[in-house]
């Protein structure tokens, strides 16, 4: 009797990994709109922001005025709390937007109101809906004043707490890439290029189908519940010296800090993205320095053949560094109602050391021993040194009132201490 045919596997079913990015604020919305238009197929962008105004400038076309009944489309003012209230107003509106999604996006510039405050809320509804929230922030340049760094400060302090990772661009390391005859408009637009860049290897990370993959799982493990700073970089080259190109452009990157991020990592995700005619030579040639900067790291490579990329060369990185428990509390990462409660002096009592200064000794006159006595009532020389030794204090001269006659007050000497002319012990 033969054996009953088994019916056939079904294929498995792929799952398209459903992209949606946020621009928050002001310059969120400008950067959202700038990648929006470098074309990224399948992905949903949403511009945000409590300015009605500044959000009909916008080139995104899902748009959304955040609080509209405590702003009235007004803005924020550059004040967090506020931009902050108006998101939470809006909470079930967010997780609508966010509903279905698998990585969020958040683009944002911190320092101000709207992304600042919205940030931090806008993270935690995202990962309340299990998507993979991660953040692309920038802070302000130097010249934005103390008020707007403290402000920046907090917030990435609140946003890495609700967020899976938070890739942080400081805007004064932008001038690194400039040169005196940068314009204000071409600076910012740098800004807004290497925040598309990030989403734009991420992206292609996850959607290109390579030789090794990197996928979902993948970036989860290397960003997932870590809560941390991660750090993003991204570089191209071609022709026949493109490796060497491309990790000197890498160890240039200003979000790498030289490669000081990478000697600090504990992981970090690596994509190449190259030609038919990428040799496993330069894959080796590429990894090779990388190792040596991330000895300690947990590395997941990929590389992924695209007939565009024909005579050149994309990597990108995503290198991550756990939060470590043992870093000194920050007061910008404490919640409000604690930071008050925070001992900043030591209060327990411990001995005071003796004085180490020691007066010189003095003497009295006879006559003005004598004197002393009598105003004491007759006092014994032994009874006034019972009740008060002399003392070793530094002898004072009066000067040009030495010869000036005794202030006496009711038989009292009033140039005399207090404390002899009425025999009080100090001690």
């Amino acid at each position: 009797m033969s054996s009953p045919v088994e019916p056939p596997a079904e294929p498995a079913i792929q799952k398209k990994i459903i992209f949606k990015v946020f621009g928050l604020g002001g310059a969120g919305c400008n950067a959202a709109g700038f990648a929006s238009m470098a074309g990224f197929p399948g992905v949903e962008f949403l511009a945000v922001n409590t300015d009605s105004q500044s959000l009909d400038a916008c080139a995104v076309p899902g748009k959304f005025v955040l609080g509209a009944s405590r702003t009235r489309g007004l803005g924020a003012g550059g004040d967090p709390e506020l931009g902050r209230a108006a998101a939470e107003e809006d909470v079930e509106k967010i997780r609508s937007f966010c509903a279905g999604a698998d990585i969020i996006f958040l683009l944002a510039g911190l320092g101000g109101g709207t992304g600042t405050g919205a940030a931090p809320v806008f993270a935690r509804v995202a990962r309340e809906s299990g998507a993979l929230v991660l953040a692309l922030v920038t802070l302000p340049f130097d010249f934005e004043g103390d008020r707007r760094q403290l402000q920046a400060q907090t917030g990435l302090q609140h946003l890495k707490v609700q967020a899976d990772a938070v890739i942080c661009l400081p805007n004064r390391k932008l001038f690194k890439l400039l040169d005196e005859n940068t314009s204000v408009l071409e600076g910012f637009k740098i800004s807004n290029s290497l925040l598309a860049e990030g989403l734009r290897g991420i992206w292609r990370m996850l959607t290109q189908t390579g030789l090794i993959n990197v996928d979902f799982a993948d970036l989860c493990a290397v960003t997932r519940g870590r809560h941390a700073a991660s750090f993003f970089a991204t570089a191209e080259a071609s022709g026949e010296k493109r490796v060497e190109q491309v990790i000197e452009k890498l160890l240039a990157h200003p979000l790498l800090d030289g490669g000081q991020v990478l000697n600090e990592s504990d992981s970090l995700l690596v994509s190449i993205v190259g030609g038919p005619d990428l040799m496993m030579s330069e894959i080796h040639k590429l990894m090779e320095p990388l190792h040596r900067h991330c000895e300690n790291a947990h590395i997941i490579f990929g590389a992924a053949i695209d007939q565009a990329f024909a005579g050149r060369l994309s990597v990108t990185l995503i290198a991550s560094r756990r939060r470590q428990e043992e870093d000194p509390p920050s007061l910008l990462a404490a919640p409000p109602d604690k930071i008050e409660s925070m001992q900043f002096l030591d209060t327990e009592d411990k001995e005071r050391p003796a004085s180490r200064f020691v007066a010189p000794p003095t003497a009295l006159s006879d006559e003005k021993r004598a004197h002393i006595m009598r105003v004491q009532g007759g006092r014994s020389r032994k009874k006034l040194s019972r009740l008060q030794k002399e003392l070793p204090l530094e002898i004072v001269f009066k000067g040009r009132f030495e010869k000036s006659e005794p202030t006496i007050r009711h038989g009292e000497d009033l140039d005399v201490p207090t404390y002899i002319r009425r025999g009080v012990p100090l001690n």
